[in-house]
């Protein structure tokens, strides 16, 4: 049984930065992708990035590219999300997941095809 648990979250201005962590036990994220999604409340979750697993792939949605950077330490079976440049519509509950699914696919963005998650940590931006 996975667990993935994410911790980093907070306060923080605009233009500041956050660096969210997700560490994963149980069993270590060999041969899936990791992905972080974000939410508000009454609104969808939505895709953020995505990371394949070795590191060497990454997938970003439009709104954080160039700001936000998703990286892996293996040995530490945990998946980074560096945020910067942060704006108040960042605001949300920022969620880990891992699956086996394809980097490459259009599947990454979609929620349903990650099988694990974590409990979420608020990220909030104040303007």
């Amino acid at each position: 049984q996975v667990q993935l648990v994410e911790s980093g979250g907070g306060l923080e201005r605009t233009g500041g930065s956050l660096r969210l962590s997700c560490a994963a036990s149980g069993r270590p994220f060999s041969g899936v992708t990791t992905g972080w999604f974000r939410q508000n409340p009454g609104k969808d979750r939505e895709f953020v990035a995505a990371i394949n697993w070795g590191g060497d792939y990454t997938v970003y949605t439009d709104s954080v590219k160039g700001r936000f950077t998703i990286s892996e330490n293996s040995a530490k079976d945990t998946v980074y999300l560096q945020m910067n440049s942060l704006k108040p519509e960042d605001t949300a509950v920022y969620y880990c997941a891992a699956g086996h699914v394809v980097i490459t696919s259009t599947q990454v963005r979609e929620p349903l095809a990650y099988e694990y998650w974590g409990q979420g940590t608020q990220v909030t931006v104040s303007s």
